[in-house]
């Protein structure tokens, strides 16, 4: 293992952080269980004080097809997954495209698009060394209560990769902004939309500095250039401090704060 800086201003998708020592795991390595594991930085926001961190290195990023089993290395990018289900005619993975990121966050908060998520499809997962069943991981929207550090994953092979049902889903995310982005903010509370809880509290468009609500989807919180971890909590706290006081709602983030 060894020590790399990474900036998050660049690196993360919603592009706020600064220069940040980050512990890099090779394969072989035993992975320390002090440090918050990070992939693509696709669900993060990273604060000036962030925890230890750490990321497996690109020798996690693995397919490998074992008979009926299709392994999979945590690191591995969700593109070079869908690719290869088209390639080799593998139904199942259809709705991983344009979900950003890497397989170890897709399985850390159960990632998906509507009724389509990781967990319907997944075996099993190896956690700090031990393949562990998918039935035996505590999950639901969003999450997963993994336990450790996932390096690895299992598939059950089927036929029958669909560009149509690919297709239908993609159409789904044409409401997305543009600008830099860690995603959804906050998770549906149950029979309602985050979004629609925001903008009915008067928040979409609104802006702290260069950080927004976007008017486009207002539960992306967006970042128009030069957005602070300082402006993205204000507005973060502010949203939920009114949704709580209008309609009694506690939201809760899907996204990871460190």
């Amino acid at each position: 293992m060894f020590f790399k800086t990474i900036d998050f201003s660049k690196y993360s998708s919603i592009k706020v952080g600064q220069p940040t020592e980050v512990l890099i795991v090779e394969k072989g390595d035993e992975i320390p269980q002090n440090r918050y594991l990070i992939g693509g930085a696709n669900n993060l926001l990273v604060s000036p004080t962030p925890p230890p961190l750490m990321k497996l290195s690109k020798a996690f990023a693995t397919i490998i097809q074992e008979e009926n089993m299709l392994r999979i290395g945590a690191a591995t990018p969700t593109g070079r997954i869908v690719s290869y289900a088209r390639k080799h005619n593998i139904a199942g993975f259809e709705f991983c495209s344009k979900l950003p990121g890497t397989l170890g966050g897709m399985l850390a908060m159960n990632a998906g698009v509507k009724a389509y998520e990781v967990f319907n499809i997944l075996h099993s997962v190896k956690i700090n060394g031990q393949w562990i069943k998918a039935k035996d991981i505590k999950h639901g929207y969003r999450y997963a209560e993994l336990g450790g550090i996932a390096t690895e994953a299992k598939f059950e092979i089927k036929e029958g990769f669909s560009q149509a049902l690919l297709d239908s889903l993609l159409s789904l995310r044409t409401n997305q902004p543009p600008e830099p982005s860690a995603g959804s903010v906050f998770k549906n509370p149950d029979g309602d939309y985050a979004g629609r809880l925001i903008e009915a509290v008067g928040l979409k468009g609104v802006k702290k500095g260069d950080m927004q609500w976007s008017p486009i989807h207002a539960n992306f919180l967006v970042n128009l250039g030069n957005g602070t971890f300082e402006d993205a909590i204000y507005l973060i706290n502010h949203a939920k401090e009114e949704v709580k006081k209008v309609f009694g709602i506690t939201l809760k983030e899907e996204i990871k704060i460190l």
